[in-house]
């Protein structure tokens, strides 16, 4: 994860590989899962597959002298300490604006 941020901060970033990136951070960090971890096998599979998948994509959107560049850089983690509150919040409103819309749509 570390490094599909440093990709997805880099100034030379595609906007369409950014925006793929910023989704599967999203997943990833957000404790809400597509099919969820009580379903036996199911449950997992998210974890096993969607993730490794949109790991791999997002590399393969990005041009490989960007991807070797990034892993030379260093990340500075203290700035993300008093915004982990923020984070969580925004990761939560979005799924609520999420299931608010599929449930719009169905009922």
């Amino acid at each position: 994860m570390e490094l599909l941020y440093k990709i997805y901060t880099h100034s030379k970033t595609s906007w369409y590989a950014k925006l793929f990136i910023g989704i599967v951070i999203a997943y990833a960090l957000s404790p809400i899962d597509l099919i969820l971890d009580f379903i036996p096998v199911l449950g997992y599979m998210d974890d096993f597959l969607l993730l490794p998948l949109g790991i791999y994509i997002s590399l393969k959107l990005v041009p490989k002298d960007i991807i070797e560049e990034c892993r030379e850089l260093d990340v500075d983690y203290s700035r993300f300490r008093n915004n982990k509150v923020l984070g969580t919040v925004v990761i939560i409103l979005i799924w609520i604006i999420l299931i608010y819309l599929i449930l719009k749509n169905l009922f």
